[in-house]
């Protein structure tokens, strides 16, 4: 028997079981306390009555993008199933995810979302399955996305989202394995599935569940990495999220914040005469190097002025990434003057 609050949970359920009636007429519940009899225990879902729910439009009052936008890359995504979001630094891509994620699941339930975020270090083991130090030897032991696969398989009804945040940080197919074929829309169900590479005989076959979407972030801007390969970009769709400073909501966001209407334009102007020229940049930069609006959607606090705060986001987080950008080229100072006035 697990130990701990899951231990508790399942005892509980199990005394609320007081007769075969009840346990033949909840078979659900009876398969996540097998389950976590055998040590695969997933996290209960959250009753339905206690869950808000989330639609579009709740989506975008948190949002810049347009209402068409978004539509079109929901509806991409549940036809998909699998989509990156990618896009330059500051263009509130992990923001957006979690929204898009409430709204194609209709509710705001997190136990319904899992994330992670790639690494150069991580590995198959850590995300699929793999052995594990444990008692007198190793144990093996399922990985993150395979616990969450889990978890969506015993809730069939509903949508869950798992969010690989700098997916392009990581060696794919190395981490995916055998997930490359299995992600595929056409192949979740048992008919595709296949054993794992740790699986101990072929009587043990694993599929992604048909209700689990996955949503990729990228950045655009990191050169230091290597592109997505084409066998992965044939299995996720890819949205593309740009800088919003001429964005109406983006102005009212700010004037809400206290900004002035001068500063307001003031920011609006500058950096969309910055982000032009880095797309014209088309040998060194281009367009997935443009800077976001996320640098300047906090707005300063009472003891800053307009001017302080604005001059704080270019000399702390703006100009050190045009120096990033511009590593060892002439001219790079010029950037200072154009944004500083």
């Amino acid at each position: 028997m697990p130990k701990g609050p899951l231990r508790s949970w399942a005892v509980g359920s199990m005394l609320a079981m007081k007769t075969l009636t009840d346990i033949t007429e909840n078979t659900d519940l009876v398969q996540e306390l097998i389950n976590a009899v055998r040590g695969r225990a997933v996290r209960p879902p959250t009753p339905l009555l206690e869950l808000i729910p989330y639609s579009d439009a709740d989506a975008l009052v948190d949002l810049f993008m347009s209402s068409d936008d978004f539509s079109r890359i929901k509806s991409t995504w549940m036809r998909e199933k699998n989509l990156i979001l990618q896009g330059a630094p500051g263009v509130g891509k992990t923001y957006v995810s979690k929204r898009l994620a409430y709204a194609l699941m209709g509710f705001r339930d997190d136990s319904r979302i899992g994330m992670v975020q790639f690494h150069q270090s991580y590995s198959y083991e850590d995300f699929v399955q793999g052995y594990r130090p444990g008692g007198e030897g190793f144990v093996l032991k399922n990985g993150l996305f395979l616990e969450f696969c889990d978890r969506a398989r015993t809730d069939p009804e509903h949508a869950h989202v798992f969010i690989i945040d700098e997916i392009n940080r990581g060696n794919l197919s190395k981490i995916l394995g055998e997930l490359m074929m299995l992600i595929e829309a056409d192949k979740r169900s048992a008919e595709w599935a296949v054993p794992l590479a740790y699986a101990n005989s072929m009587d043990e076959p694993f599929f992604v569940p048909p209700n689990l979407y996955l949503l990729g972030l990228m950045n655009t801007a990191d050169r230091s990495l290597s592109m997505v390969d084409y066998a992965l970009r044939r299995r996720f769709a890819f949205a593309d999220l740009s800088p919003e400073f001429g964005s109406e909501k983006f102005s009212e966001h700010l004037r809400e914040q206290g900004v002035s209407h001068t500063m307001i334009e003031q920011i609006a102007g500058r950096m969309t005469e910055l982000n032009e020229r880095i797309t014209e940049d088309t040998v060194n930069l281009g367009k997935g190097f443009c800077i976001g609006h996320s640098f300047f959607s906090d707005a300063h606090s009472e003891a800053e002025t307009d001017d302080e705060w604005y001059e704080r986001v270019i000399e702390t987080e703006i100009l050190p990434l045009l120096e990033e950008y511009f590593y060892g080229q002439p001219g790079a100072s010029d950037w200072r003057s154009m944004l500083l006035g």
